[in-house]
């Protein structure tokens, strides 16, 4: 018998199960902060809905006892599987004093935490970028083996603080990815009015740097491409600018309308290809998931989401003189 795609990759059948569990729950909290939403019970939502196979490949390619994450608002499979919760995202959204992120104080999506290895996301978007390129930057400077991985949609590509991270980051061979995760769309506006010859991946020649392109919604190809990019970061031969091509599935965020920029047959056809729906179909293909494993899968999950849920609504809010932590200096 032929070998499976992830045996080829090194991944046993429990990792790919693990990868697949990770992405379900990324869209099962997604899912339930919009009906919170629309409920009047939380004020904002910012999804990560067509980008799960992303996120899950590229977290699964890193050491989460070494690696850094600087990730971008949407990263949150990306953040679950370096150790946060579904609890800690309810948290989040609901702004209570236990959000491990900002203590209540954050948008949802800004995603931080020392013990995780992540670093606070900064609400001008892109400069996560520059973060990243710092600690990869130190850690050269200190001769420590950490790779750091940041990511931005294609939008936000455009920005400066993209070309002056890349370009130190290429001058000095850090060991630093930039993962562009391209769903298409930077909030209304559609990739060719975005990007000057469609690809950012190109980009990177121009940095002195690799620059692949890859399927974003394909977890597989995102982890072999990953794997790579992380390999080379460590044998210090420095950066690779990798683009995930996906689709943001549902609206901007929870305060977009995206009737008026697309259709809902485009939106439809791309739910087609979503990578959850791919995966799904590859392991049962392979024989790695059963539908008693699948029933299983998706029961607990709804458990832990729910539990997350109601723990979350009933936690307390950070007291009033909270606000001015960490602000001023005490």
């Amino acid at each position: 018998m032929a070998k499976s795609r992830h045996a080829e990759l090194g991944l046993s059948d429990e990792q790919v199960l693990e990868m697949y569990r990770y992405m379900v729950l990324a869209r099962k909290i997604d899912e339930r902060m919009w009906l919170l939403n629309r409920a009047g019970k939380i004020p904002f939502v910012i999804s990560c809905q067509g980008q799960e196979g992303i996120q899950i490949g590229t977290a699964f390619a890193l050491d989460k006892e070494k690696d850094f994450l600087c990730p971008y608002y949407r990263d949150l499979g990306m953040v679950l599987v370096f150790g946060q919760t579904a609890r800690d995202q309810m948290l989040s959204a609901f702004a209570k004093a236990e959000d491990p992120n900002s203590g209540g104080r954050q948008m949802p999506g800004h995603f931080g935490g020392k013990k995780y290895r992540i670093l606070s996301g900064s609400s001008p978007v892109t400069t996560q970028m520059l973060h990243a390129v710092g600690v990869a930057y130190a850690a050269k400077l200190k001769g420590e083996d950490l790779v750091a991985v940041t990511s931005c949609g294609e939008g936000s590509s455009n920005q400066g603080d993209f070309h002056e991270a890349c370009n130190f980051a290429g001058v000095h061979k850090l060991p630093v990815i930039f993962l562009v995760e391209n769903n298409k769309y930077a909030i209304s506006v559609p990739l060719d009015k975005q990007v000057a010859g469609g690809s950012v991946a190109a980009r990177a020649q121009g940095y002195g740097f690799p620059g692949v392109k890859v399927n974003g919604n394909d977890p597989l190809e995102v982890y072999k491409v990953m794997k790579e990019a992380v390999e080379r970061a460590r044998r210090g031969e420095g950066p690779t600018l990798v683009e995930a091509e996906s689709y943001r599935l549902v609206p901007h965020s929870s305060d977009d309308d995206d009737r008026t920029y697309r259709s809902r047959e485009e939106v439809e056809e791309a739910r087609k290809k979503d990578s959850i729906v791919q995966f799904r179909q590859y392991l049962l293909d392979v024989g790695v998931l059963t539908e008693d494993k699948e029933k299983e899968l998706l029961a607990a999950i709804q458990k832990e989401v729910d539990e997350a849920t109601e723990y979350s609504e009933q936690a307390p809010y950070p007291q009033p003189e909270d606000t001015y932590k960490h602000v001023y200096a005490e």
